[in-house]
Parts: C-alpha cells; sequence; structure tokens
C-alpha cells in the first residue's frame, strides 16, 4: 500500500514538473516569436471587441428596454418581440425579398467565378490572361458608394447611358430604379460585376496546386483540354467549391446593408425591403426608435442563419466528405 501510494506521489511530481518545464517552453517561445504574437493581437482584440463583447446586449431581445433603466436594469418580457415580428404586415415581404435575393445572388453568382478560373487557368496566352484578370479585378475595389452612384447615374431615365442607348432602337426610357421589378436583378448584377473576378483567385490558388503530372498523364492517354478541365481540374477545386458553397448558405440571410439601403427609394421599397434595412428603420431611422424589437428581428436572422450553416454542412459531410468541421 506505502509502495503504491509513493508511485503515485512521484507521477504527480513528474506530472507537475512536466507542465511547469511545457510552460517555460512556450514562454520561451514567445519571448523568441513575439512578433507573430504582436501581429495576433490586433484582430484577436478586434474580434472580442466587435464580435462577443455585442453578445451582451442580445438580452435585449427578450426585455421591455427602458433606456433610464439600462440593459440589466430593463424587465425581462420573453419572446414578445419575436411575436410581434412574425405577425407583422412586414414579416412576409421582409423575409421574402431577403431569401428572394439571397437566393438570386447565389445561383446566379457562384458559378460564374469557377468558370472565369478555370477558363483563364486553361488559356495559354499569358497576356491575355493577365489583361483580363486585371479587367475584372478591378471593380472590386470601387467603393459601395461609388458603385451606386454609378448604377444611378447609367440607369437615369433621361440622361442614362442604358436608356440613351435603348433610346438608338426605339425604345422609351424606363425608370430602372423607380420600377420593383428591375431592383432584384440590378442588385444582383452589379454586385457580379463587382466581385466576380476577385471571386476566382481562390480557385485560381486551388488550381496552382493539382499537379501537373496528371495534367501531362491525362494528355498522353488522349484527353482535350475541355476534359482535362472536366476531370482533372473540376475534381481537384471540388474541396474550395463545396466549403465556400457553405459558407455563402451560411449568409443567406445576411444581405449587405450599405448597397441595398443606398439603391432603395420610395419607388422600389416593396422589393428592396429587407430584414438589414428594416431592422434599421425601426430603430435609428425611426422616430421613436425600438432597440429591443430590432435586436430580436437581428437575433432571428442570425440563428436562421446558424441552422442553414449547421445543415449544409451536415449535407456536405455525408455526401462528400468535405466539411467545415
Amino acid at each position: 500500500m506505502a509502495h503504491t501510494q509513493t508511485a503515485l506521489n512521484t507521477a504527480a511530481v513528474n506530472t507537475k514538473v512536466a507542465k511547469k518545464k511545457e510552460r517555460l517552453r512556450l514562454l520561451k517561445q514567445m519571448r523568441q516569436d513575439y512578433q507573430l504574437y504582436l501581429i495576433v493581437l490586433l484582430p484577436v482584440a478586434w474580434l472580442i471587441l466587435f464580435q462577443y463583447v455585442p453578445m451582451y446586449g442580445l438580452q435585449l431581445a427578450f426585455k421591455n428596454f427602458r433606456i433610464l433603466e439600462g440593459i440589466w436594469g430593463s424587465p425581462w418580457i420573453g419572446l414578445k418581440h419575436f411575436e410581434k415580428f412574425f405577425m407583422s404586415y412586414q414579416f412576409v415581404k421582409v423575409l421574402k425579398n431577403t431569401i428572394v435575393i439571397s437566393l438570386y445572388e447565389l445561383i446566379a453568382g457562384f458559378p460564374l467565378p469557377i468558370i472565369l478560373a478555370l477558363a483563364l487557368n486553361a488559356t495559354l496566352r499569358t497576356r491575355f490572361k493577365q489583361t483580363v484578370q486585371f479587367i475584372t479585378y478591378m471593380p472590386f475595389f470601387i467603393s459601395t458608394v461609388v458603385m451606386v452612384g454609378m448604377i444611378l447615374q447609367f440607369l437615369n431615365p433621361r440622361i442614362g447611358i442604358v436608356n440613351i442607348g435603348l433610346g438608338l432602337f426605339g425604345v422609351e426610357p424606363i425608370n430602372f430604379m423607380g420600377n420593383p421589378d428591375w431592383f432584384k436583378s440590378i442588385y444582383v448584377w452589379s454586385g457580379i460585376w463587382q466581385s466576380m473576378g476577385w471571386g476566382t483567385i481562390i480557385y485560381l490558388a486551388a488550381l496552382s496546386g493539382i499537379s501537373q503530372e496528371v495534367h501531362e498523364a491525362a494528355t498522353i492517354d488522349g484527353a482535350s483540354r475541355f476534359q482535362r478541365i472536366l476531370h482533372v481540374d473540376l475534381p481537384g477545386i471540388m474541396p474550395t467549391i463545396v466549403t465556400l458553397l457553405i459558407l455563402n448558405v451560411g449568409t443567406i440571410m445576411g444581405i449587405g446593408f450599405e448597397k441595398i439601403y443606398l439603391m432603395q427609394n420610395p419607388l422600389n421599397i416593396s422589393s428592396s425591403e429587407v430584414i438589414s434595412t428594416y431592422v434599421y428603420s425601426v430603430s435609428l431611422a425611426s422616430s421613436a426608435p425600438d432597440y429591443a424589437y430590432a435586436t430580436a428581428i437581428g437575433l432571428f436572422n442570425s440563428v436562421v442563419n446558424m441552422i442553414l450553416l449547421l445543415i449544409v454542412n451536415q449535407i456536405a459531410k455525408k455526401v462528400g466528405d468535405t466539411s467545415l468541421w
């Protein structure tokens, strides 16, 4: 018995010594590579400050917020804000617009960077490839405000270049931004034009990791360039495609606020009001702001995004063995 106790004590001492050595080793490594830790410190601080600290305010979604009593002192009211949103006449409209625009953007915009990357990777003309890359990348660096300004100018019923071009064919001027039926297409395709070239960067990086020996073997076997794209390049970047598809589906309810708000006007509001702009209109832009109600709507939006992300990730794991975790 005494021998067993002595062995246990020795093991405990050895464990403590090993942990101490590990801590000393880690501290030594941190002193040697302190520049790397300093570089990481800023984004980690940003993540904590702007992503985790604001979670404290999520309790507003379940409270009757009173400014004088503060967030913590306001009384709990349960799910009443969610019930109010679900019963609101705006619920169906903003949810439908959000889902339709997101799906439209996903279906139309997701395949195009893949196709462009495969085409650029297959071309043998270096100068042509560089020119196309430059032309397609440049719109990404245009700010949202400038982009919306360009859209409004190009589609202006009187002086817009689009209506001037249509007038040459005898077509009457069209008020594109005043017609709700045009809003979704204008929003989606202008976004595709702006981001398509930049989106090819990830796929080109994935294509560069495919071994050239595989292409050489396929060429020797008589495969054409198109066949090599289908049977070598596309399967080679499929894990990247699936990963990005999961991430895109996970943000299907998270349409960016800035661009859609700047394109919005009273004439197209029936087609352009989405969850993000509705949250703004009932909080900061309202004469009687209801921050608790807006928080509940935002929380609902985030929860739906999380559920979609989990579902698509699980499906991808079962079907193709590729997933985020």
